[in-house]
């Protein structure tokens, strides 16, 4: 892809999308005009809205190296799906009134493959197997996106298929990631609900990747450390650059604010 075909990838953080204004709607669909668009939801605040047990702290589980996870049962993909119906159905509402037309897909339905869940997880202060329907992202075949062009979006709900056929979670903003790298991204953008990286209490503006996966591998904590984590992966998955922050997508790209994370340190 070239030009106005080449996507950029833009990662909806789901503790954040309340607070997208209708300005903020107004600049992703005068952006999403002129190029591919590809967004990928979160869905965290939703699905804590649907039922209290979300929110407890015996809804995440800990693995033996240390990541975390939602503990993922049947019922849960169910919720998943659907808190991610609605919100799917209010995005593209949004995007429609905004003269860009838009279509649902979930990543289970073809376009991202998961591989085999992690088995082992602290429970009380101790190991043990659990079932949690998890799973890292192996693949992402972008023929799934087949209308994939300028004026015409995609969601992208990021749930996967796994070698057995069974439908499992995965991590947002790793998801897209992995999607932005398989359809030849310039941009990621991970719209979250802080304004930058901070390191030592500063902002950062520009930073390498050998850098920021430094530091998230020292100082960064919970969501911060995964976005790091996947703004590796995109670049090294051949995305240009990675743009993180709360403002409008434009400002972003534009580099006015939020933090911009390269393969080599800008000079």
């Amino acid at each position: 892809m070239s030009g106005a075909s080449t996507p950029a990838v833009v990662k909806l953080g789901g503790s954040c999308l309340d607070d997208l204004d209708g300005a903020w709607w107004d600049d992703l669909a005068a952006y999403g005009r002129d190029r591919a668009l590809i967004l990928v939801h979160g869905w965290s605040k939703p699905l804590k809205r649907l039922s209290p047990r979300y929110s407890e702290p015996s809804a995440v589980l800990r693995d033996r190296y240390g990541n975390q996870s939602r503990w993922t049962t049947p019922e849960v993909i169910e919720d998943i799906r659907t808190v991610s119906a609605a919100l799917a159905e209010d995005v593209l509402r949004r995007l429609d009134r905004r003269g860009v037309t838009a279509e649902r897909l979930l990543g289970s339905d073809g376009l991202v493959a998961a591989g085999e869940a992690e088995r082992w997880w602290w429970r009380e202060k101790q190991l043990v197997e659990l079932e949690n329907l998890v799973g890292p992202i192996t693949g992402v075949d972008p023929a799934a996106l087949k209308n994939l062009r300028p004026g015409h979006a995609y969601l992208v709900t990021p749930l996967a298929r796994d070698a057995a056929g069974r439908e499992v979670n995965t991590d947002a903003d790793r998801a897209a990631a992995a999607v932005a790298g398989a359809t030849g991204a310039a941009d990621l953008v991970l719209v979250t609900d802080v304004a930058h990286l901070l390191i030592d209490g500063e902002p950062v503006r520009e930073i390498g990747a050998a850098q920021a996966a430094a530091f998230r591998d020292k100082g960064a904590t919970g969501g911060m450390r995964k976005k790091l984590r996947a703004a590796g992966e995109a670049l090294d998955g051949g995305v240009g650059r990675v743009v993180l922050g709360s403002a409008s997508v434009t400002d972003l790209l534009a580099g006015r604010t939020g933090t911009v994370i390269t393969r080599t340190p800008q000079t």
